[in-house]
C-alpha cells in the first residue's frame, strides 16, 4: 500500500512515516518536498510547491492513500494580518493544488485524508460540547478550517472518499505545545491559563497512525471525524495533570491580560477560548482509544521522554 503524505517533516508526518509501516508491513511511504523546479529527489520524495501550484502529478498514479498535513504554524508567530494571510493561504493552495491533481489522474487514491482542526467550532461555553455535526463556529480559526476542508471538494467531487481530520492539541515531548510547555513545568513555574476553564481537547501523538490505520480501513467513514480523546479536561484540569504527573506545583496562572499583550488576537481563540469537542465518528465505527485518559497518557510519554 502506498501512502503519499504531505507536511512529512513536521510533528505528525514524521510520526506517521515512522510508525505506519510498523503497523502495517504493506505500507509505503513517499513523501511529498518542497523542493525548486528540477531539483534532484530521492526515489521516496515527490517535489512541489503548493504555493506556486505546482506539483508532477503524475508521481502520483497508483498511490493508495494521500495524507495531506501541510501548512504554516498556527501558533508560529504573533497574528499580524499578513500572517494570518499566510495561514489562510498554505492550506487553501496546498489543498486546492494536491486535490485537483488528484481528480485528473487516471487511478486516483481511494483515500484522501487531509488535516483540519478543532478551531472550526470556534470559542464555546464550557458546558456545551460538540461533535462532527456541530455547526461551525466563529472567529478567524473557524473561516481557516472551513476553508481549508472546502478546498479538498475536487477530489470529493472526483470519487475519492474524502476525511477531514479535526485534531485537537497534539501531546508530544518532541514537540508542539506540551514540548514548549515542559521546561516551564519543570521549574514549578507552570500554571492555569486565564480563568482555567477553557476544554482542552487533545490527542497522543502516538494514537494518530492508529486512528489513520483504523479510517484507512473504515470505508464507511469520510466526511470530518475528530482526532481527539474522549477525555477532555478544562485548561485547570489539565495543567493540574500535567503538574502531577512531573511532581511539581501548578500555582502560577497566567493573566489574560499577559497574554493579549504578548499574543494579540490569537491568545483570545487559541489559548483563552476553546470547545468540548467528542470524537463521536471514531467512536461509532468502532476505534478503541489506546489513550482515552489524560493522565496515562502523559506518564507514558514523559518516561518514555526521560
Amino acid at each position: 500500500m502506498q501512502i503519499v503524505i504531505s507536511g512529512a517533516s513536521g510533528l505528525i508526518g514524521s510520526c506517521l512515516v515512522r510508525e505506519l509501516p510498523g503497523l502495517d508491513p504493506s505500507v509505503h511511504c513517499v513523501k511529498l518536498v518542497r523542493r525548486p523546479a528540477g531539483a534532484a529527489t530521492a526515489p521516496d520524495e515527490i517535489p512541489w510547491d503548493p504555493g506556486q501550484g505546482r506539483l508532477e502529478s503524475d508521481r502520483l498514479e497508483g498511490a493508495d492513500v494521500v495524507l495531506h498535513l501541510a501548512g504554516a504554524s498556527i501558533a508560529g508567530r504573533r497574528w499580524s494580518a499578513r500572517y494570518k494571510d499566510e495561514i489562510l493561504h498554505s492550506r487553501v493552495a496546498g489543498t486546492q493544488t494536491l486535490t485537483q491533481a488528484l481528480a485528473g489522474l487516471r487511478q486516483p487514491p481511494r483515500l484522501f485524508l487531509t488535516a483540519s482542526a478543532v478551531g472550526y467550532y470556534g470559542n464555546r461555553s464550557p458546558e456545551e460540547s460538540v461533535d462532527e455535526e456541530s455547526r461551525p463556529g466563529e472567529g478567524f480559526l473557524s473561516r481557516v478550517c472551513r476553508a481549508w476542508e472546502t478546498a479538498a471538494d475536487p477530489a470529493r467531487d472526483a470519487g475519492i472518499r474524502v476525511v477531514h481530520l479535526r485534531f485537537g492539541m497534539v501531546l508530544s515531548p518532541a514537540g508542539g505545545a506540551l514540548a514548549r510547555l515542559l521546561p516551564v513545568f519543570r521549574l514549578g513555574l507552570g500554571g492555569r491559563i486565564g480563568d482555567g476553564r477553557q476544554p482542552v481537547p487533545w490527542i497522543a501523538l502516538d494514537e494518530i497512525p492508529l486512528i489513520v490505520r483504523h479510517l484507512i480501513g473504515t470505508a464507511a467513514v469520510d466526511g470530518p471525524v475528530n482526532a481527539v480523546a474522549p477525555d477532555v479536561p478544562d485548561n485547570a484540569g489539565w495543567t493540574q495533570t500535567l503538574a502531577r504527573v512531573l511532581r511539581r506545583p501548578a500555582a502560577l496562572p497566567v493573566p489574560t491580560f499577559a497574554l493579549r499583550l504578548l499574543f494579540g488576537e490569537m491568545a483570545d481563540e487559541a489559548l483563552l477560548g476553546g470547545a468540548r469537542v467528542r470524537p463521536r465518528r471514531l467512536l461509532e465505527s468502532g476505534y478503541s482509544f489506546r489513550w482515552p485518559d489524560l493522565e496515562p497518557a502523559l506518564r507514558d510519554m514523559l518516561s518514555v521522554s526521560r
